[in-house]
């Protein structure tokens, strides 16, 4: 399979896929991204999981939602921004601007 190949078919999985693909007697090929392949791929896989959630039954959708919550922190991480940072930013905000538990839907100005 040639380089181009190769990227079409990749994409970033979590770090035990490769263990648990090689478990079942299977060689996967992997390499390491670098950093800006990285950031790259976190971006692509976050938009991969957010379509997971969104067709997801109930049934499925918390382990979905639970996927994106990984991404979101390994993309805070790769900003220099710890799960405990990112959480302080989201309460600011939600001290600021509100969260969504009211359900309120914004229609346009008079």
């Amino acid at each position: 399979m040639g380089q181009e190949q190769l990227d079409r078919h990749s994409k970033l999985v979590r770090d035990r896929v490769p263990e648990i693909i090689r478990a079942a007697a299977i060689k996967p090929i992997t390499y390491i991204a670098g950093p800006e392949e990285y950031r790259s791929r976190l971006r692509d896989k976050l938009g991969e999981e957010v379509a997971e959630f969104l067709s997801a039954d109930d049934a499925a959708a918390v382990e979905e939602l639970a996927d994106v919550l990984e991404v979101v922190y390994a993309l805070a991480e790769d900003l220099g921004v710890d799960s405990a940072e990112l959480e302080e930013v989201r309460r600011s905000k939600a001290r600021e601007r509100g969260g969504f538990t009211n359900r309120v839907i914004w229609s346009g100005n008079h």
